[in-house]
C-alpha cells in the first residue's frame, strides 16, 4: 500500500471519529430534554442510561467475530450511518417505549462502531510505527465540541430534539458514507512476540486485565461527565438549562487539547508517564467539581477534568495493540467491552449515590477510581518503544 493510500485511510478514520464525537455529544448534552420529552423520572433515568452501554457491550463482543470475517472497515462503514439514524429516532418519538427502542438501537450500533474504529486506529498506528492513536481521539473530541455547541444552540432557541438533530444528520450521514470508501488498516507481519502465547495470536485475559481496569475507571469518569454534568450544573449548582450544556463542551475542549499534544508527549516521555499525569489531573478535577461553589467554578473543574482523562482511553487501546500484535482486533474488541462496563457502573452509581446521599459526594467515587489508575500505569510502558516512539516502518495491507 502506498503512503498516499495510508494517509487517506488515516484521514478518513479521523473523520469517522469526528462524526461520532458530534453524534454522541448531541445525545448526552440533551439528556435533561430527553427526560422531559418522554416523562422519564429521576428514578428511571439511570436504567435508561444503563441499557445503552449493556447493548453496546454485547455488540462489541459480536463485532470481534464479524470483523474477523469481513474486516473492521466493513463493520464501521455500516455502523456509523446506523448510529446517526438512531440518534434521529431518539428525538422523533413521544412514548416511553419509543425512547427505549431508539436508545437500544443506538447502543447496539455504537458498540459495533467503537470497536471497529479503534481496531482500525490500532492497526494504523502499527503501520506508521509511531504514536498516532491520540490524534484519532482528538478528532472525536473536536466532534464533541461541535456537537455540544449545536446542543447549546438547540437549547438556546428551544428547538425540539428532532429539529436539533435533523440538519446535523443530513450533513454527517453523506460525509460518513463517502469517507468510508478510504478506510484501510495496517498489518505488521514482522513483529515477533517474545512470549509464545502472545505470538500465537491468542488474547490472554490475565495479561489484558490491567488495561481492562484502566478502561473501566476511565469510562466511569467519562460517563460521569457525559451523563451527569448537565444535570449537576442545573440541580446542584443551580444554572439555567442553556448554561448546563457548557460543561461537556468545556470538557471536550481540554480533551481535544490533551489529545492533540498527547502523541508528542508519548514519544518524548513514554506512555506510562503520560497516563500517570493524566490520572492525577483527572482526580484533581473531580475533587474540584465536588467542592465547586457555583456554576462557573463547576465548569472550570470539568475543564481541568477533561485534560486529565483525555489521554487514558487512547493509550489503553494502543497498549492492547502492543500486547497482542498477532490479534489486535480481538484484543481491542474485548477491551472495548470495558468501555461500557465503565459506563454501566458509572452512570447508575453516580445517580444512586446522588439520590441517596448527594451529588457532590457522588463525584468523589470516580475521583478515587481514576486515581487508582496510577497503580496500573506500568502496563503502558513495557513495550512503549514498539509503535509508540520508534521509527520502524512495518508492512501494511489494505483491508478497505
Amino acid at each position: 500500500m502506498t503512503d498516499a493510500r495510508l494517509r487517506r485511510g488515516r484521514g478518513s478514520l479521523a473523520a469517522s471519529f469526528f462524526v461520532q464525537g458530534v453524534t454522541f455529544a448531541l445525545l448526552v448534552t440533551r439528556i435533561p430534554a430527553i427526560q422531559d420529552r418522554y416523562g422519564i423520572s429521576d428514578a428511571l433515568l439511570p436504567a435508561f442510561l444503563a441499557a445503552v452501554p449493556i447493548l453496546a457491550g454485547v455488540a462489541s463482543v459480536t463485532t470481534e467475530k464479524v470483523a474477523a470475517r469481513v474486516g473492521p472497515a466493513v463493520v464501521l462503514r455500516w455502523a456509523q450511518p446506523f448510529v446517526l439514524l438512531a440518534l434521529l429516532a431518539v428525538g422523533a418519538g413521544t412514548e416511553l417505549w419509543q425512547a427505549a427502542v431508539a436508545l437500544g438501537l443506538f447502543g447496539l450500533a455504537v458498540g459495533a462502531l467503537d470497536a471497529s474504529m479503534n481496531m482500525l486506529g490500532v492497526s494504523l498506528q502499527r503501520a506508521y510505527g509511531r504514536s498516532i492513536m491520540l490524534g484519532f481521539h482528538a478528532s472525536y473530541s473536536l466532534g464533541g465540541i461541535v456537537g455540544a455547541s449545536l446542543a447549546w444552540v438547540g437549547a438556546h432557541w428551544h428547538l425540539s430534539l428532532f429539529a436539533s438533530c435533523l440538519p446535523v444528520v443530513a450533513v454527517l450521514l453523506p460525509l460518513a458514507l463517502v469517507g468510508s470508501r478510504w478506510y484501510v488498516a495496517g498489518g505488521d507481519g514482522s513483529v515477533q512476540e517474545e512470549d509464545a502465547e502472545k505470538g500465537s495470536g491468542r488474547v490472554a485475559f490475565t495479561l489484558l486485565l490491567p488495561l481492562c481496569l484502566v478502561m473501566t475507571f476511565a469510562y466511569i469518569g467519562d460517563s460521569t461527565v457525559a451523563n451527569w454534568s448537565a444535570k449537576y450544573l442545573q440541580d446542584v449548582l443551580h444554572s439555567s438549562e442553556e448554561l448546563a450544556t457548557v460543561p461537556y463542551n468545556a470538557y471536550m475542549v481540554t480533551t481535544l487539547l490533551g489529545r492533540t499534544v498527547g502523541d508528542f508527549g508519548v514519544r518524548r516521555l513514554g506512555a506510562a508517564a503520560v497516563v500517570r499525569g493524566g490520572a492525577v489531573l483527572a482526580a484533581l478535577g473531580f475533587g474540584l467539581v465536588a467542592a465547586a461553589p457555583g456554576a462557573w467554578a463547576g465548569i472550570a473543574a470539568f475543564t481541568l477534568l477533561g485534560l486529565g482523562l483525555s489521554v487514558l482511553v487512547p493509550q489503553t487501546f494502543a497498549a492492547a495493540g502492543r500486547l497482542f500484535p498477532g490479534n489486535s482486533d480481538a484484543a481491542v474488541a474485548r477491551l472495548n467491552v470495558f468501555n461500557y462496563v465503565g459506563f454501566l457502573i458509572g452512570s447508575p452509581l453516580v445517580g444512586a449515590l446522588g439520590d441517596a446521599w448527594s451529588y457532590r459526594g457522588a463525584m468523589l467515587v470516580p475521583m478515587v477510581l481514576v486515581l487508582v489508575t496510577v497503580v496500573y500505569a506500568t502496563s503502558f510502558g513495557s513495550r512503549a518503544a514498539r509503535y509508540g516512539g520508534g521509527h520502524e516502518r512495518p508492512r501494511t495491507v489494505d483491508v478497505g
